[in-house]
């Protein structure tokens, strides 16, 4: 089937809501098969980070000249909510795996409010034995499954925020005095003290920070152990759930339906870049792959773009800039 975009095929962002139980390569290929039922079989797909399995949210799928940029993607900071239920640590440190260690201890809420703030900045934190992390040319995973002791090294990650999330504790049963009040203000020492069953929590986190690795160690700090029952990621880079498409909205396309109107632009993954139109001469000699000189832009990075189509995102040094990555996308007027 001819590609309905035509001889030049889409370029842009689907964001994907991702239910439980998908991998991200089986999202992936979803996306392939609505494109190719679609007619729109010529356009290269990729995506902007893994998700597990039994992690929900925002993945970002990358699709023609974006792909370009994935590798960006995969290096931006993601937001996750999580919940940790506490008393029971796993190996898999998640629901899916095998109890390894059992606790009757129950944090405080207030306890928990206060030891956030010492799981925030540069952590060092070791990751999950059930991992993609590669150990001696192996993913830790394979190896965990395959019955070896898999000895994790110690990474340093940045946790940019951490924070308690609205009216998802789930906390043992409190005093009728604090049942009749309301939740308590976690940090007022005056309040009843609420035993946490579970909790739910926000982070903000840099690329390669494992959310069950926080939990683990948030649920020791406190006195316990944890492992997380609920993991979903409500941003990545500049990708929000607000702009997230169901599975559902995704097989419309595969019936039909225009891919334009779910598409984001590929610029949408530049979120904080600055952008300068060229002049016809200048956007040709960029195609080229040739360096612009007398650029009036501070140092970094710089979206060029001609007649309002992304040409080259480029990196301008001392009102230079050369080339990073070009793009591939005809003008509207070709």
């Amino acid at each position: 089937m001819a590609d309905r975009a035509g001889s030049h095929p889409a370029s842009g962002w689907l964001i994907l809501d991702k239910p439980r139980g998908l991998g991200s390569t089986q999202a992936v290929g979803a996306v392939k098969r609505n494109l190719r039922e679609g007619g729109h079989a010529k356009t290269k797909v990729g995506h902007g980070g893994t998700l597990d399995p039994l992690a929900e949210g925002v993945l970002p799928i990358a699709l023609g000249e974006a792909t370009k940029l994935a590798g960006r993607m995969l290096d931006a900071s993601k937001v996750y909510e999580f919940t940790i239920a506490f008393g029971e640590e796993t190996d898999t440190l998640d629901v899916e795996g095998e109890v390894t260690a059992r606790s009757g201890r129950r944090p405080p809420i207030a306890a928990v409010a206060a030891i956030l703030e010492h799981f925030t900045g540069e952590i060092e934190q070791v990751p999950p034995a059930y991992s993609a992390v590669k150990v001696d040319g192996r993913r830790a995973y394979d190896r965990a499954r395959a019955g070896e002791t898999v000895e994790m090294k110690t990474r340093t990650v940045t946790v940019h925020a951490l924070s308690l999330a609205n009216g998802r504790e789930e906390a043992a049963p409190r005093s009728a005095f604090a049942a009749e009040a309301g939740r308590p203000d976690p940090f007022d020492p005056r309040a009843p003290l609420e035993l946490a069953d579970s909790v739910t929590l926000v982070a903000h986190v840099s690329k390669g920070t494992y959310v069950r690795s926080l939990a683990r160690d948030i649920a020791h700090a406190l006195g316990t152990v944890g492992h997380v029952t609920y993991l979903r990621r409500v941003k990545a880079g500049p990708f929000a759930q607000d702009q997230a498409i169901s599975l559902d909205k995704l097989n419309e396309i595969g019936k039909g339906a225009r891919l334009e109107d779910l598409l984001l632009p590929l610029e949408a993954g530049l979120d904080g870049i600055p952008a300068h139109d060229l002049d016809p001469e200048s956007a040709q000699a960029v195609r080229q792959g040739r360096v612009l000189s007398g650029m009036p832009h501070p140092d970094g990075l710089l979206l060029a773009k001609s007649g309002g189509v992304p040409v080259a995102l480029m990196e301008v040094t001392a009102g230079t800039a050369k080339v990073v990555r070009g793009f591939n996308i005809p003008d509207t007027a070709e």
